[in-house]
């Protein structure tokens, strides 16, 4: 055990350093970014308004210093309502994941929390947990498990319990997470976090702790264990600690009456006419952010605007740090962007659809870059997408940032075409 862990130092050590001697070597090149390559990914995003795809987008590229903010479309399909804006604010999911993950690791430095203790003293709710026998089985047909739940454990989704990939639902574990209201879906828990844990703790895990990669849930309930550790929301926890400090003026679980006239509509597919049709998900369809939540999902609740977003990514970025303060440790920051799944956790079939065809695997609360299966992907990136038309990725190799923020629902496990035609672009941006 302690060569074990030794050898783990060692190597976030060596990470740590390699991950800001690429931030300083990129700081030394201070590249223009293309005119003609930002030019075309502003008239390939008007051509996705014009077609309908979306109703429009707002964008930030950052490289080596330099700032570009483009935008297209406006609020709503059609071109009506106000036209998008650098401070329009977006429903941003699953791209809520990285910043909880860096908040729960700020309160592992601090020793409040602890990476790879059981979580039970502030989470009782899951001590003693039974596990399904078989993932198709019956809840009832359950062993104990083979081991306590950690942190690590909820920040890369392998505690046991989230999203199972069959569509409909057709398991008894995934019928009953949907009729507690805590299955993965774009309608966010719509309970108190105690009520969420009393729920999820009534049930089986699907799988050992530790054991296999299932999505979505244990960001929520890392961020539960936030407020337990803290005595507060986590929305209060992250504007002192995080989002305050970074200057992320805009950022939260909600948007307050005075900002709402910078909240676009929400489109989804119109499931009742085979999904053809994008139609606005407002608070009829259970997509509500003009009111303070039950609950603040640390696994996709935030709102916020690119300037924000991009502040947090730039932090990490330089290896947790931004004007002058220091937010995390840069070996910190290093063991949140290194995969920490097996091969066998990233190919399983509950996995594999998260993994980018093989480019990625996870770290602590975010996607990490092994390969370049897709144009957001390099060895060493780290960010992740967002189910309501976001994606953001971080690429220190390259000095790069990207942050693109539409209101747009993922509609299939494949990345839509804006995200891939921004990603694309954003590497020509800064290759030319």
């Amino acid at each position: 055990m302690i060569k074990a862990l030794s050898r783990r130092r060692l190597m976030t050590g060596s990470a740590a350093l390699a991950f800001s001697s690429a931030v300083s070597n990129r700081a030394t090149a201070m590249n223009t970014l293309s005119p003609q390559a930002l030019e075309t990914l502003k008239d390939t995003m008007e051509a996705h308004v014009a077609e309908g795809r979306m109703a429009g987008a707002t964008w930030l590229i950052h490289h080596d210093g330099v700032d570009h903010v483009g935008t297209a479309g406006t609020f709503a399909l059609n071109g009506e309502g106000a036209p998008m804006a650098r401070d329009t604010i977006f429903r941003v999911a699953s791209i809520t994941k990285p910043v909880t993950a860096a908040l729960a690791m700020m309160l592992v430095e601090d020793g409040v929390l602890t990476l790879d203790g059981p979580v039970n003293d502030l989470l009782p709710e899951l001590t003693d947990r039974r596990v399904l026998k078989r993932l198709d089985g019956p809840l009832d047909d359950t062993v104990p498990a083979n081991g306590p739940v950690t942190l690590r454990q909820l920040l890369t989704m392998t505690f046991g319990l989230g999203a199972i990939m069959v569509f409909p639902d057709a398991y008894p574990i995934q019928k009953a997470m949907r009729e507690a209201g805590i299955a993965p879906s774009w309608v966010l828990p719509k309970m108190s976090s105690d009520d969420y844990m009393k729920k999820l703790g009534a049930l089986p895990l699907a799988a050992h702790p530790g054991e296999a990669f299932f999505y979505n849930n244990g960001l929520d309930v890392a961020g539960i264990l936030i407020e337990r550790a803290t005595g507060q929301r986590l929305g209060a926890v992250m504007h002192e600690r995080l989002l305050d400090p970074l200057g992320m003026k805009d950022t939260g679980f909600h948007v307050p009456a005075e900002k709402q006239d910078r909240l676009p509509n929400q489109y989804g597919p119109d499931f009742t006419n085979g999904g053809a049709e994008l139609i606005a998900f407002g608070p009829e369809k259970g997509v509500d952010f003009t009111n303070p939540p039950p609950m603040d999902s640390g696994a996709g609740g935030l709102v916020t605007t690119v300037d924000d977003y991009a502040a947090f990514c730039r932090m990490m970025l330089h290896g947790g740090t931004l004007n002058g303060r220091r937010y995390l440790k840069a070996d910190t920051v290093a063991e949140m962007t290194r995969d920490q799944l097996t091969p066998g956790q990233k190919t399983a079939p509950h996995a594999t659809m998260f993994m980018d065809e093989g480019g990625a695997g996870w770290g602590l609360g975010m996607s990490v870059g092994l390969r370049k299966t897709r144009p957001w992907l390099t060895p060493g990136s780290f960010g992740w997408n967002g189910g309501f038309g976001t994606t953001a990725y971080t690429d220190p190799q390259n000095g790069l940032v990207g942050v693109f923020l539409s209101q747009n629902m993922m509609t299939s496990p494949e990345p839509p075409r804006t995200y891939m035609d921004f990603w694309t672009q954003a590497r020509q941006a800064i290759a030319a």
